[in-house]
């Protein structure tokens, strides 16, 4: 057993919170740093877009069951699907259990990190006008991959409202108003059918193809059923199957007059939706194809027709970024995220990004299980491989699920595969 680490957790999100309760667990001196003002990150909602990126009506995309942490389930009174408030009582439940509270600085911003020649990590934070710098045995990454929005480019402007998914809240903002919902990933379905409500026209464009996975089949949360067939078939047939039932459930995209997708499930993220199709066939949806050009408040589309619109609302993706570290350190904001089990560098050995995956399933068990490998190496009860940066760049070449080159797809994981290998690693 190794002596105890002082280490510094980025964030106090639901990867960041696992991470210190791990590290306590094997008797860590932990200090978390976190920017808002209760642990929970993005499901803690806020008028504030800078501080959440959920709305008034949002829920879990994945169930229950598979989403909790595995040292404390949530409630068995919770449904299926929990709502942003349920979730962000479970997470400062989970933090009061475990007394994460006293190793929290909330309202801190994380400035700048640097790692010296004995290979400590200098941590500057400012928290309101007061910047001091700490320094720490080992550095967690947990600041989350769904903060900084990414914007699309179109020839032309619009003169109308042009926001980012991010920096929705609340519905009534729309309405009456004329609505084009861009994306056809979960943000952009869940804003398209919540704005329908109230808007005077909401359409939807799409530039290609997606699954679109009702929340239920045959009565069960989807993800429990895609979990059996994934487990049981090799990776190809459990795609054509899923692709098969999907389509018997609910018919091709094109009956509701959208693309269909180019590539069987899995090829890019699906989207867990059980309402966008009942919407466009009630008439409340119009699908639109891919925006070619704006001009003032009319937006003109790839086909050859066009809208007049008051807002735009981008679903196209978020960044991922780590502005405390030089870019000349490390920059992964475009292209391959060559980590070890998604969390160890393969160059850096104090240096840890929990969650920084995209699982198509829930994030927060897979970061539980990466916290307590973290802790255990940092406690001398695991031994990270001495090819380490072969197999991380063999992550990148042979990757759970072979996908459209696009900025989200870099980081997907399977969720059962993903929760296979760490627990090998863990016994």
């Amino acid at each position: 057993m190794s002596a105890s680490k002082r280490v510094c957790v980025i964030g106090a999100g639901p990867s960041g919170i696992t991470a210190a309760k791990n590290l306590l667990d094997e008797h860590h001196d932990v200090v978390v740093y976190d920017y808002g003002n209760e642990v929970g990150g993005n499901w803690v909602f806020s008028d504030k877009p800078s501080h959440s990126s959920v709305f008034e009506t949002t829920h879990i995309i994945s169930s229950k069951t598979l989403s909790q942490y595995d040292d404390f389930p949530m409630p068995e009174d919770y449904p299926d699907y929990p709502s942003h408030q349920q979730l962000a009582a479970y997470f400062q439940a989970y933090a009061k259990r475990f007394n994460l509270y006293p190793h929290i600085e909330f309202h801190t911003l994380v400035v700048h990190c640097s790692r010296d020649s004995h290979g400590k990590w200098h941590v500057t934070t400012k928290k309101y006008d007061q910047v001091k710098t700490e320094i720490f045995d080992a550095l967690a990454v947990c600041n989350g991959h769904h903060w900084k929005p990414r914007y699309p480019e179109y020839p032309g402007g619009f003169t109308g409202k042009f926001i980012h998914s991010h920096d929705v809240k609340r519905f009534s903002d729309f309405a009456d108003q004329r609505v084009l919902v861009i994306g056809g990933g979960n943000s952009a379905c869940d804003v398209a059918v919540e704005s329908c409500r109230v808007s005077q026209s909401t359409d939807i464009s799409w530039r290609r193809g997606y699954w679109v996975i009702p929340k239920f089949i045959f009565g069960k949360p989807s993800d429990t059923i895609g979990g059996v067939i994934i487990n049981l078939l090799p990776t190809a047939i459990s795609r054509k199957i899923t692709s098969l039932m999907v389509r018997t459930l609910q018919g091709k995209n094109k009956r509701y007059g959208l693309p269909e997708p180019e590539h069987d499930f899995g090829f890019h993220h699906p989207t867990l939706n059980s309402e966008l199709f009942y919407f466009i066939r009630h008439g409340k949806i119009k699908p639109r194809p891919d925006v070619k050009r704006l001009d003032g408040q009319t937006v003109h589309f790839t086909d050859g027709t066009s809208g007049e619109y008051d807002i735009i609302v981008a679903c196209t993706g978020y960044w991922i970024d780590h502005p405390f570290f030089d870019k000349s350190f490390i920059d992964y904001s475009h292209g391959d995220v060559p980590l070890y089990l998604r969390m160890f560098h393969p160059e850096i050995p104090n240096l840890y990004f929990i969650g920084l995956f995209q699982p198509i399933g829930c994030i927060w068990p897979g970061s539980e299980l990466q916290s307590k490998l973290m802790a255990r190496e940092l406690s001398g009860r695991w031994k990270r491989p001495d090819n380490i940066k072969t197999l991380a760049q063999r992550e990148v070449d042979h990757p759970d699920y072979k996908q459209i080159k696009t900025p989200r797809h870099t980081i997907t994981v399977d969720y059962h595969k993903f929760r296979k290998r760490l627990l090998r690693e863990l016994k």
